[in-house]
């Protein structure tokens, strides 16, 4: 049989259509690269924390509020001088009391001149002793009286509660005030505390002796410190809060009546592994080697605000997928987009370390991280502020 050239060219041609196109197949679903993002996993300080607001009092302080509802005729301009206790601050208007009082000194002053007479009537056996006792017992009613009237007019007059600095005063004379107005604030200028409001879902990860950050703006990027003293037993059940008391350190720049945000740390690492939330999936990470997805298990441990804590055979460095993609199957061939490092988590990492660059997987010499930890901790504090600031904002 034979065979023409035509037939023989064109199965050829057969031939070479279906190995390209096998071979394009073979391109397109073995041999394509996937895109995708990732950020180097760093070492990082790393933290828990609870977050709340506060405000700085004395330890010791108290308040002067008028008892009663009346005009202010005198008030001490005495901010920020030492008083005693009982020292007189200011008086209320006393002129009803002052009359009462006296119409009930003139009455006594005549009960007492009938007593003298009675005593007198009754050596001579002019009256008898239940009359005698009649006028003593008008007599001791009517300095009992008198003392109640002057208990009322005492109540008019602003004391000072303790030994102390005049803290603040509030009020001119001529003001009408009254229970719910306060007038002086009296106490000792240090040591100082926060006073702050903690979540009860929160109040179990908090306890006494743990640290905290404190934040202000009048004093910028600084970082203060603070310690918890003392955790109110019982909780508010109106606003669902815990009174929390936290020691302030004697040099404190803090003022008293300043509003401060309070991060107390329950969980932290000054120098951990860390990696996006997004980039851990299903107990692993995906590291890029050579343009290759390998899937490494890990365990997590610190939980920050956006990054987490990686327990596994990832070093500092390493390139990680991130958001993951469990899609990709191990060996699967990527490009990368470029490592996306997270700004406010790094900065103050990288600002520290900047002449104490290393390679992918190296591990920084000891000496070199203690300088680079101790820096980047206030910039992390920060981060941290701002984070908790955002999601307690209201929505």
């Amino acid at each position: 049989m034979k065979i023409s050239a035509k037939k023989i060219l064109r199965g050829i041609i057969a031939i070479v259509v279906v190995a390209g196109l096998g071979g394009a197949a073979y391109f397109y679903y073995f041999g394509r690269s996937t895109h995708v993002n990732v950020t180097l996993a760093r070492v990082a300080p790393v933290s828990e924390i609870v977050y709340a607001t506060g405000t700085i009092e004395p330890v010791q302080w108290a308040k002067v509020v008028p008892l009663q509802r009346r005009r202010i005729v005198e008030l001490c301009r005495c901010e920020g001088q030492q008083v005693t206790k009982g020292q007189v601050l200011g008086r209320q208007d006393d002129t009803e009391e002052r009359a009462v009082l006296r119409e009930m000194e003139i009455r006594h002053q005549q009960l007492q001149r009938d007593l003298d007479r009675a005593q007198k009537d009754r050596k001579d056996d002019k009256i008898t002793k239940a009359e005698l006792e009649q006028k003593e017992t008008a007599v001791k009613e009517s300095n009992s009286r008198i003392a109640a009237q002057q208990s009322r007019m005492e109540t008019l007059v602003l004391r000072s509660p303790m030994d102390g600095l005049i803290l603040r005063r509030d009020g001119e004379i001529g003001e009408i005030v009254g229970p719910t107005d306060v007038l002086f604030w009296v106490g000792k200028p240090s040591p100082l505390q926060i006073v702050a409001e903690i979540n009860e879902e929160e109040i179990t990860k908090i306890a006494v002796g743990q640290a905290a950050f404190v934040a202000n703006e009048a004093f910028g990027g600084k970082s203060l410190r603070a310690t918890i003293s003392q955790i109110t037993p019982k909780g508010d059940p109106t606003t669902k809060t815990f009174r929390v008391f936290l020691e302030l350190p004697a040099d404190t720049p803090l003022r008293i009546g300043m509003s401060v945000e309070v991060n107390i740390i329950f969980n932290e690492k000054p120098a951990a592994i860390v990696v996006p939330f997004a980039a851990v999936s299903s107990g692993a990470v995906q590291v890029v080697e050579d343009g290759q997805i390998r899937r490494v298990p890990v365990t997590t441990g610190v939980r920050g605000t956006q990054f987490v804590e990686i327990i596994g055979d990832v070093g500092p460095g390493a390139p990680v997928v991130s958001p993951a993609r469990p899609e990709l199957a191990d060996g699967a061939r990527v490009q990368t987009e470029g490592s996306k490092e997270s700004p406010t988590q790094t900065a103050g990492l990288n600002k520290a370390a900047s002449t104490n660059t290393f390679k992918p997987g190296e591990v920084p010499l000891e000496t070199s991280w203690d300088k680079a930890i101790s820096s980047a901790l206030d910039a992390h504090i920060l981060t941290l502020v701002d984070e908790a600031r955002r999601k307690d904002a209201p929505r």
